[in-house]
Parts: structure tokens; sequence; C-alpha cells
């Protein structure tokens, strides 16, 4: 992706050497009040920080609103695909020759009937990439960031676990709720979640360090946009998209618990790969991303690569997979986003059936098993799966996680699944103090 954010005056660009780490470099621009909204966007290799809203994209279930530099804010009503609402949102940003924009996609932009808010995202006004040691600052502010940029310090904050193991009985209802249903035949998986609410306030940017320092994401991602927070360590990309055409998603299904010392660690990693509910699981969900970017790729160029290698996340290991593709002509990044969405491991087989089994054994998902997505005028595209996450709005603070529920499986072992899964966060929530 460019890292041009330009209208017809090109803006200030900075280039130095970073000397904080990169992840309290982005914590450092996150809490220095010097940005309203903003984005935080790690992939391999590359830390992002986008600041300040230049333009925006608010796509509500009723409506899409747009703001674009020398134009007043639009509000129109959409219809059709969410996905084209965007496209055609963002086709109006012709007031910027280059952009980039980042934000968040909800899990209810693939429900039959949305409801609420279903994506918000921003081109920011400054812009700073983190690579090698090196920083590229794009935008205003350049000499205020540069120097957030050189400063060592560490970023402070001490930890309060909070316990996974609660509310049992009630998820382990839902997963026997499923279990019955995929036996008479509705559906062959469903992911059923259950939500932790934390009791106090969470520093979220101190939440994002202490986490990411105990983490092996993906992808990691800090939003504070339109006051939704959310801090968290993806552990598989949805979607990336380069300007090629090139396409590719990466599956992962199968899980057991990882950290828990060698021995116990190599016993759990060789359940994984020999365990059949494990490993059909992960199967039909490589197969199910297959057919899918089929849709939206030329006809032969879909390939499965590492097929049902064990990725390591955090607090829990994974049966992984890569799909890959070509866009067929005419094609373009939101399609392959929309074939996708959701995640096959965050929604289920068949993705109709499962969505619409979640929306009835569990409440409005919102970001959960959704996206955090970067999206560039180039046809670029990146979208992380949004699992392993922490949420904050209004004053309130949560977590959430989920366990794929398929023919042969057992209701504790769910429960205890998703315990595992929540431990890549529980044990680093910062209260917050002020």
């Amino acid at each position: 992706m460019s890292t041009a954010l330009r209208t017809d005056t090109p803006p200030e660009e900075l280039v130095l050497e970073c000397t904080s780490d990169p992840l309290t470099a982005m914590a450092r621009l996150a809490a220095s009040g010097l940005f309203g909204d903003y984005v935080v966007y790690e992939r391999p290799g590359s830390w992002t920080f986008a600041g300040g809203v230049l333009g925006e994209v608010v796509l509500d279930a009723d409506a899409v609103h747009t703001t674009w530099p020398g134009r007043a804010p639009a509000t129109r009503p959409w219809s059709g695909r969410p996905a084209d609402a965007l496209r055609d949102a963002f086709a109006g940003a012709a007031p910027l020759s280059a952009w980039n924009a980042y934000g968040w996609i909800a899990f209810e932009f693939a429900a039959p009937r949305p409801t609420g808010r279903l994506a918000h995202l921003i081109v920011p006004r400054t812009e700073v990439r983190v690579e090698d040691g090196r920083a590229r600052i794009t935008g205003p502010g350049t000499a205020q960031v540069a120097g957030l940029l050189t400063d060592v310090s560490p970023i402070t904050g001490t930890p309060s676990p909070l316990d996974v193991r609660v509310d049992e009985a009630r998820y382990r209802a839902r997963v026997a709720e499923a279990v019955t249903e995929i036996h008479e035949g509705r559906y062959q998986k469903v992911i059923v979640s259950r939500r932790l609410d934390i009791p106090h306030p969470v520093d979220v940017i101190s939440t994002y360090v202490r986490g990411r320092e105990a983490n092996t994401p993906a992808r990691s991602f800090l939003l504070d946009v339109g006051g939704f927070q959310a801090a968290g360590f993806s552990p598989e990309v949805l979607a990336t998209v380069d300007t090629g055409g090139r396409v590719m998603t990466q599956p992962l299904a199968g899980t057991r618990a990882f950290g828990r010392g060698a021995d116990l660690d190599t016993r759990t990693r060789r359940e994984l790969e020999t365990d059949p509910k494990e490993i059909y699981e992960h199967a039909v969900s490589v197969r199910t991303s297959q057919e899918e970017l089929g849709r939206v790729c030329e006809a032969g160029t879909v390939q499965v690569t590492g097929f049902m290698t064990v990725k390591e996340r955090g607090s829990v290991q994974h049966l992984g997979s890569s799909v890959a593709g070509t866009l067929a002509p005419g094609r373009t990044a939101w399609d392959a986003l929309e074939s996708l969405f959701p995640g096959v491991t965050a929604s289920g087989i068949p993705k109709p059936a499962a969505i619409e089994a979640i929306t009835r054994l569990e409440e409005h998902r919102g970001l959960y098993s959704g996206a955090v997505v970067t999206v560039s005028h180039d046809g670029a595209l990146d979208a992380a799966l949004v699992l392993r996450a922490l949420y904050a709005e209004n004053g309130r603070a949560w977590l959430r996680a989920g366990a794929g529920i398929v023919s042969a499986s057992t209701p504790a072992r769910e429960y205890e699944e998703t315990c595992e899964k929540l431990t890549t966060l529980a044990p680093h929530i910062v209260p917050r103090t002020s």
C-alpha cells in the first residue's frame, strides 16, 4: 500500500530512525492525545499508526455516511450488498488522489437482516509506518510525532488477571443445543461463543502492550474509532489482496492449549494432529475457503499450501492452512472480502445456516468474529479476523471467545477451549486508574 495521503497539496513527510521499539512507539502515539480517532495495525515486519480523520465512511444497517475533504458530510440509504455500499462510498473519495483507509467491519455485515453499525473506516490525516527500525511519517505534525518515536521509556501498567471460568452451565447448554441441530442436519458446523464482561474500566492501550508482549499473532491491532475501542491479537488472516490481484486466506480450525511447558505442549500438539474431530473441523473449513475463493478467482488458480500445519498463537495452538488464488477479471478486493466474510472458522458451514443459528443462540456480536481492515486506492487489502480481542465502549469492557461445534463435539471440551482462548488476553488486563 502507498503511504501517501494527498489532496491538492502534498502532505509533510519525514523519514527517521525509530529508536523506540515499534510496540512502544505505537502505544505512545495512541496515548499522546494528538489524535482523536486512530488505528494501529501490525503485519509481519511492519507497524502502521493511522491517526486523525481526513476522510470517513460509516456503514449502518440503513444508511452510509461519508465525509471527504472539501465536501459537506453526506448520508444516503443503501440496499443490496454491503460490500458494494463500501466500494461505492470509497469511489466518492475523488478529492484524495491517493488514500489508505483503516477500520473495522462487524460480524453482522454478513447477516441477512443486519442491524446496528456494520463498518467504520477512516482515511487518516497522519500515517506512521515503522519497518526495519525506520519510521516514515506522512501528514501534519511530523515534529511532534518524531518526538514520540524517539521516546524509549516503557509503557507502564500492572495487569489484574481475569477469571475465565464463569458461565459454564449456560455455555454448555448452548453447545448441546447446537450439537442437536447438527445431528438434525440443519448445518455441519457452527461457532458458538460466550462473552466475558470485565467488572472494572480497562486501560486498553496498556492492555494491548502487555498482551502483545505475551502473544504471537498473525496480525495485531489497537483502535479507537468513534468512541469504540478494541485491542486484539488475530490468530489468522481473513484476506489479503495485493495490487496484482493475488488473494489469500488462512483458515485455522482445531485448537489445543499452548504455553504450559515443553512436555505438555508436545503432548497436546500430538493430540491436535491426530484427533479426528479436530482434523475434520479443519478439513471442512479449508474446503469451504477453496469454494469461496473459487467464486471470485480465475479458474485453476486456487491452491492450498501448508496444509494442516500447527500455528502457535499465544495461549493456544491451531491447525492451519493457506488458500490462495488470482482474482478473475472484473473482480476486486471488495469481492474477495465479501466472499470470505465472515471467516469460516468464526461462523460455520454452510455459512447462511450457521449465521442464522448464531443469531438465535447468541446476542449481537459486533466486532467479534468480524474484521479489522486496511484498504488502499491501489486495490490492495489486508483483513485480520477479529478473535482474541478486548472491546470497550461507554465505560464497559469485555472479552469474547468461541469454539467450533461439529457432530463429535462435547460441551465440556468446547467450554474448555473457550477458556484456553480467553487466556490469550485475560492474564494481561490492565485496570484504568484515572
